[in-house]
């Protein structure tokens, strides 16, 4: 009787689908296996799981054959370590490496320090002398040469300064010029020097006469004729100024050769007269050699003329200045003249005057 569950006194279970045993087993397992899914947790045993490797081409078996060997272990590269930039100075310098600052001997490091410094003082002057033409009245450049005392009864013709005026990459060439002038001045010097020399020698008073005259014309008119153009068309980069200085340069050094041939009673000391002058009596070999040496000087002159004629003339081509630049400039100058524009209007008015006054006859 125990495999019977069923109540003989109750209600008979004939119509209730539900009572069924085989319905209430599938029941049971449902309502089972929805817990089950309810109570699973896919990442509790997933830290214990380690993926297994797949065996192949790329991952074969190791296998140990001699147990002393260790495995072989996986190439890892190093990260690389770049080297840190050099720090900044409070100045804004960058600070060289030690490596590269041993390359350098001392004696260049004494050099770079030296031309550091010389550029720093040229930068001062440069900036003090600006200075000053800021604070001068009207802006206006004062005179200075020639240099002469202040209580002096001439005062300074022109203002020169070479640093101020002068582009930088032609500084030198016109301190050369101002040098080769000087030269010129202190040879004339001698040359009057050489005419007196000869004037108590042998009674020469021409050469005595006119080396006073040379000295007089040639010192300040070489310096107006060829070193101020020159100074100017370094200036302002004027071509026209470079033909008149090209122009009475030319003229200066063809004088100078002549004034080291030194035709005898030509006023100059040169060649010829120092010849004749060893040809005399007794005493002229010591005032041969006087006249020798002036004339070595003149020849000197005239080398150093024939050498900064042509390093000038280099620059000037490269400058790509030519002769109708220098007629636009000099037709622009000219026009642009006070004296010449009151002289062209006082011509204007005369000429309509004489045009009036011969219409009424």
């Amino acid at each position: 009787m125990s495999g019977f569950d069923e109540n003989p006194f109750g209600e008979p279970t004939v119509d209730n689908p539900f009572a069924d045993p085989a319905i209430q087993q599938v029941t049971t397992n449902i309502t089972n296996v929805q817990r089950g899914l309810e109570d699973y947790n896919p990442f509790a045993d997933q830290a214990d799981q380690r993926p297994t490797a797949v065996r192949g081409a790329s991952n074969p078996p190791q296998y140990q054959t001699m147990p002393t060997m260790p495995l072989a272990q996986p190439a890892i590269m190093q990260p690389t370590q770049e080297t840190p930039p050099p720090p900044y100075t409070k100045t804004g310098q960058q600070q060289q490496p030690p490596q590269v600052q041993q390359q350098f001997s001392t004696a260049e490091f004494q050099e770079l320090k030296r031309r550091q410094e010389e550029l720093e003082r040229k930068a001062q002057e440069l900036a003090r002398r600006e200075e000053e033409l800021k604070s001068a009245p009207f802006n206006a450049r004062r005179n200075n040469w020639p240099p002469l005392p202040e209580k002096f009864c001439f005062q300074p013709c022109f203002y020169q300064d070479i640093n101020v005026d002068i582009p930088l990459e032609f500084q030198k060439i016109v301190r050369l010029l101002y040098y080769l002038w000087m030269f010129h001045a202190c040879v004339m010097i001698l040359n009057m020097l050489g005419g007196m020399t000869l004037m108590f020698y042998s009674a020469d008073f021409t050469t005595f006469g006119l080396s006073i005259l040379y000295l007089i014309l040639f010192t300040p008119f070489s310096f107006l004729c060829w070193y101020r153009p020159a100074y100017k068309a370094f200036r302002s980069d004027s071509s026209f100024n470079f033909m008149v200085f090209f122009f009475v340069f030319f003229f200066q050094f063809v004088v100078t050769v002549i004034q080291t041939i030194g035709i005898p009673g030509s006023g100059t000391c040169g060649m010829l007269t120092a010849l004749k002058t060893f040809d005399s009596t007794a005493g002229g070999v010591t005032v041969g050699i006087i006249i020798l040496v002036i004339a070595l000087c003149f020849g000197s002159a005239a080398c150093m003329d024939l050498l900064l004629l042509s390093k000038i003339h280099r620059i000037y081509r490269s400058t790509g200045a030519s002769f109708a630049k220098a007629q636009q400039e000099f037709t622009t100058e000219f026009l642009r003249n006070e004296h010449v524009q009151n002289a062209a209007t006082n011509a204007a008015a005369a000429t309509i005057r004489a045009q009036m006054s011969s219409s009424r006859y």
